[in-house]
């Protein structure tokens, strides 16, 4: 059998879990942010699906409209079904138009570069599902659907103090399939993280998911704790401060998500 390095169910003998649906998912997830075009080569070597899989595969997307196919480059593009299914989950998410506002607000204070974001997680990564960009030109290039790294941005960081334990235990077997290299440091992060959020109601991330970028999140707990959010402000280092960040704008935050974690 090979392994095509994909999710499978925790229990192999799960016989709910649909191979092909997952298959499928997996093809679509292969863009990369700034990628437009993609070729089966791309998805086989991505997915560790054999290339007669991965035809069929993006054959049937194409029958669906969650691909378009471009004969003359052989190459493929994400087609207008992922955006009727992502401005479907965008349109769910009732927490957006209740942040809107807030979001507004965090970014018009006295700090031009500040963009402002909320970010659920997705795997061990963290998607922006709503976005408040800086009033600067020169600012953050993060649009909805930019993705974080789950240990290495502030925003993950707050994901991680919020979530309950079985969702850890589900991050961390994540980890030890996908980067099971980085486990130590991971849980380290992570009692890091709960340390300082005990301490001081936030997480930092001051140039380790980008050496020009600092910011800082708290946990949000929306849907009467259904879902659980990051909110997160920052900016490019150059014209954002740690010491802003944590004098200015903490405690706006901190009364953003308490706002946002109140019983609709």
């Amino acid at each position: 059998m090979v392994d095509d390095g994909l999710d499978g169910p925790d229990d192999p003998k799960d016989r709910n879990f649909v191979t092909a649906l997952a298959r499928g998912l997996d093809v679509l997830r292969c863009f990369r942010p700034n990628e437009t075009e993609l070729t089966n080569t791309d998805f086989a070597e991505r997915t560790g699906l054999p290339k007669p899989t991965v035809s069929r595969l993006t054959h049937t997307l194409c029958k669906l409209d969650y691909l378009v196919a471009a004969p003359r480059t052989g190459t493929y593009r994400l087609g207008a079904g992922v955006l009727r299914l992502g401005f479907g989950v965008l349109a769910g998410l009732d927490i957006g138009e209740r942040a809107a506002e807030l979001m507004r607000g965090l970014r018009n204070g006295p700090n031009s570069y500040i963009t402002v974001a909320l970010g659920e997680r997705h795997r061990l990564e963290v998607i922006y599902v709503a976005v408040r960009r800086s009033r600067e030109t020169v600012s953050l290039s993060m649009n909805v659907g930019s993705r974080l790294p789950l240990f290495h941005s502030a925003a993950g960081r707050a994901l991680l103090v919020a979530m309950p334990e079985a969702e850890r235990d589900e991050v961390f077997d994540l980890v030890a399939r996908d980067m099971p290299d980085q486990m130590d440091d991971c849980r380290k992060i992570l009692e890091s993280a709960i340390a300082e959020h005990a301490q001081h109601g936030f997480c930092r991330g001051y140039g380790e998911w980008r050496a020009d970028v600092n910011g800082i999140a708290v946990p949000v707990a929306a849907l009467n704790s259904a879902r659980s959010y990051a909110l997160n402000t920052g900016g490019p280092s150059f014209h954002v401060s740690p010491e802003e960040l944590e004098s200015t704008y903490a405690e706006r935050l901190r009364e953003a998500a308490a706002i946002l974690s109140s019983p609709i």
